[in-house]
């Protein structure tokens, strides 16, 4: 008998760089590659090609991402660069000559090209190397679920337009398939994102398609309401998070669908500033007040919502007065979970030619003020906490000490992977895995965590 030897595989390494929606980008490019019979490589040694997904968001990124692309090449020495970055070419190869190829953001077709140059694959296609939902960066009990590309707003101080380009709407369907395929293959956490969540769909004049029998709007609240039918395979709803969701008045309508159980009580929420003649200089909507008041209302409807945002200070023209109404504002505005940056300027953004720039010393005084109340709010709210039973889905499980006790990790509808806090558990059963979602008592806080014991 003649026994035939497959060649090798030819491999692939991936640095992924920079937000989920680069991510995404990551999973779809090596979803692709590994159904055209590529192996993943997971270090430099062993990869035939290394793929450096890069991030140019701000200056301190990009030096991140050349540093990546350095370290690559004297690793390895076989480089392909994409991602955002990738609009720079001429950069990357005035420092890296020897790239072998540079492509933009979301660019799949162009980087897998790249690759079938760089090392042709040997096996042909072979589409059941590639398991239910894709391949995942992300551990398997949650998934980001990209909705759309690109951004319509011309915030003085971004770049995202001239990165990923005008906004670009996925279909709804496209969408629900993939969300109902991420569910099936053990997805327990649907993380949505997208530049500007709450526009999703406006490209295309929410186009209605047909799913399950019925017709559904490419829409946010649409979308938010189909992906609360979902099932796993236990038979409860998987947890959906909306991210970067701007405060349009449609906003509101999906709050009632937190309180009905079919999206996860939590909005991430990119306010980046509070007073009206900073919010004008970042040419973004200065409806402050009202905002307060649609807080409120929400939390009247769903008492256990969970507002994330993140703010900038020392913006240029940023006097005391305003980081003041900022801080006052945050007082009222009671957010759960805030992340804080430092101005930073971005080659190509309008902002870099305001007058009266914020010096660095007091940029950094602000930082700390600003993350010195938000840490106090926070804190506040976890205490509130203790002595309630909550919901918790797990992250990781500990090895048992020399008690045989055994911890692990977790994370509240309140926390998002990555970015907010986390939920630690003590004496958890041997049993117990990532991804179960199981019901805890809060036994203690401190400023961003929880600590407590699951329910028997």
């Amino acid at each position: 008998m003649t026994v035939k030897t497959l060649p090798a595989q030819p491999k692939v390494g991936m640095v992924s760089l920079g937000c989920p929606k680069a991510l995404v980008d990551s999973e779809r490019i090596l979803t692709k590659l590994r159904a055209d019979g590529y192996g993943l490589s997971p270090d430099y040694a062993g990869a035939d090609v290394v793929l450096v997904n890069t991030c140019g968001f701000l200056d301190s990124a990009k030096e991140e991402s050349l540093e990546a692309i350095g370290e690559a090449i004297a690793e390895n020495g076989r480089v392909i660069v994409t991602g955002c970055m990738g609009n720079e070419a001429e950069v990357i190869r005035a420092r890296f000559p020897g790239v072998l190829a540079v492509t933009g953001a979301h660019q799949y077709e162009q980087v897998v090209d790249a690759v079938h140059d760089a090392a042709p694959p040997t096996q042909g296609p072979f589409v059941d190397l590639v398991p239910e939902g894709g391949l995942k960066l992300t551990p398997r009990h949650y998934s980001y679920l990209k909705i759309s590309e690109g951004c319509n707003h011309s915030c003085s101080f971004c770049i995202i337009p001239d990165l990923r380009g005008k906004l670009v709407s996925r279909r709804i369907d496209a969408v629900l398939r993939e969300a109902e395929k991420l569910v099936a293959a053990g997805t327990k956490e649907l993380l949505v994102i997208s530049q500007d969540t709450s526009a999703y769909g406006v490209d295309i004049r929410h186009d209605p398609r047909t799913w399950k029998d019925r017709e559904v709007r490419a829409h946010m609240t649409d979308l938010a309401r189909e992906l609360g039918q979902l099932k796993t395979s236990e038979g409860r709803a998987p947890w959906v998070r909306l991210h970067y969701v701007y405060p349009y008045p449609h906003v509101d309508a999906v709050i009632p669908l937190m309180a009905e159980g079919l999206l996860t009580p939590y909005l991430d929420i990119p306010f980046q500033h509070a007073s009206p003649s900073v919010l004008k200089r970042m040419k973004r909507p200065a409806n402050e007040a009202k905002v307060l008041e649609r807080l409120k209302s929400w939390r009247a409807i769903a008492p256990d919502i969970a507002i994330r945002s993140s703010f900038v200070v020392g913006f240029p023209g940023e006097t005391e007065a305003d980081f003041q109404y900022l801080l006052d504002w945050l007082d009222e505005a009671q957010l759960d979970r805030v992340g804080a940056f430092r101005f930073e300027p971005v080659a190509g953004a309008q902002a870099n030619a305001l007058p009266d720039p914020v010096p660095e010393a007091v940029k950094e005084e602000r930082y700390q003020r600003i993350m010195d109340k938000t840490a106090a709010i926070s804190a506040a709210k976890l205490q509130a906490k203790i002595g309630r039973t909550l919901p918790v889905i797990i992250d990781e499980v500990g090895e048992a000490d020399e008690d045989g006790s055994i911890g692990a990790t977790g994370r509240s509808q309140a926390d998002a992977p990555e970015i907010d806090g986390h939920v630690y558990l003590r004496d958890v059963a041997a049993t117990l895995k990532a991804g179960d979602i199981v019901d805890v008592t809060v036994e203690d806080a401190d400023e961003h965590d929880l600590f407590g014991v699951i329910e028997p």
